[in-house]
């Protein structure tokens, strides 16, 4: 599936009885390692995405936190996503660098929300995009930089 479409799903499913179960169900069987984490995406617009992730034994570490790597991942998705709804069908996107700052340990649900505008580019690029990652609380837990490498696929 080509991921510029993800937000035309969206859009249909996301209004519609289990329409967002649905969607988030699509994302998992597109990108296995992502959906592993089990985070729903509770809004997405063009440039925006909210994900919530539930605390669960399965992504905890021996501190009974949720796991370093769990945040990474959750954020890297957050900003992805938020990406991915601007793109054409001939965009691409890849992350080639993450950093994190971790503020406070994460424990309960938590939500990863980024906004992030898709620059105009005719050739291949970097761009960061952040999310920042949220407590019961309304706490910072944790901060994400994705820096993303932008092109456009061979059209031969």
């Amino acid at each position: 599936m080509n991921v510029s479409r993800l937000f035309l799903f969206w859009q249909f499913l996301s209004n519609k009885p289990l329409g967002r179960y649905l969607f988030n169900r699509l994302i998992r069987f597109i990108n296995p390692y992502t959906g592993a984490l089990k985070a729903d995406i509770l809004k997405l617009e063009k440039g925006y995405a909210l994900i919530r992730l539930k605390d669960r034994r399965g992504i905890r570490n021996h501190l009974n936190s949720i796991h370093a790597i769990a945040l990474t991942n959750l954020g890297e998705f957050a900003s992805g996503i938020a990406l991915v709804t601007q793109f054409s069908d001939n965009m691409r996107g890849i992350p080639v660098e993450i950093n994190i700052e971790f503020l406070k340990k994460a424990r309960g649900t938590l939500l990863a929300e980024s906004r992030g505008q898709l620059p105009r580019f005719n050739h291949e690029l970097e761009h960061r995009v952040s999310a920042d990652i949220r407590d019961q609380e309304n706490d910072i837990v944790a901060r994400v930089q994705v820096k993303w490498k932008l092109g456009y696929k061979d059209e031969h």
